[in-house]
């Protein structure tokens, strides 16, 4: 049976979620007073019961583990192409994801803030005046292209979303490489 990584990745979520659940229960009910009525029979059944919330825990995470596992190897192995500044790029989803990065910490971010960091300093047009006491015209020399700054500045700024965009219908219509091992 074959798995989309959207839906391995929404198993996930559910997954994880329903093991935070037994940890809960499992702290909850791990220990007693000796007075107390256990809520779930005898003592010893109580035990086993906290054991059966360990083993189903354990089972929950090896098979989170094995998804992850799975959309890793997929990741590693389809190749996605996207369009950006006008050219066909293709690279395997995991490089996709590293560019994308989280919270603007993605390479194409890093590379945004290079382009972004061309400026004029601050620095204006005008007249300033020599040691010699002569006034002279100054102008301020750029060491970079405003045009390719700008347009590099705008295609870093957009490519996050044209990441996401792609990687969405990607996720959504890409079944996970199986194990094959």
């Amino acid at each position: 049976m074959s798995i989309k990584i959207i839906e391995a990745m929404k198993k996930i979520q559910d997954q994880m979620r329903k093991a935070d659940d037994l940890v809960e229960k499992i702290k909850k009910y791990c220990a007693d007073l000796d007075f107390e009525t256990s809520p779930y029979g005898t003592p010893e059944e109580q035990k086993e019961q906290i054991h059966s919330w360990l083993q189903a825990h354990h089972d929950i995470i090896s098979n989170v583990e094995a998804l992850r596992v799975a959309i890793a190897r997929t990741n590693l192995a389809v190749m996605v192409t996207i369009e950006l500044e006008g050219n066909q790029i293709t690279k395997p989803i995991t490089a996709w994801i590293l560019r994308r990065g989280q919270k603007n910490q993605g390479f194409a971010n890093e590379e945004f803030k290079a382009w972004s960091a061309l400026t004029d300093r601050g620095l204006k047009d005008g007249l300033t005046k020599t040691t010699s006491g002569d006034t002279i015209p100054v102008k301020i020399r750029r060491h970079f292209d405003v045009r390719v700054r700008d347009t590099k500045v705008e295609a870093y700024r957009s490519e996050a979303s044209k990441i996401d965009a792609t990687l969405e219908v990607v996720n959504a219509v890409t079944d996970l490489v199986e194990n094959v091992g």
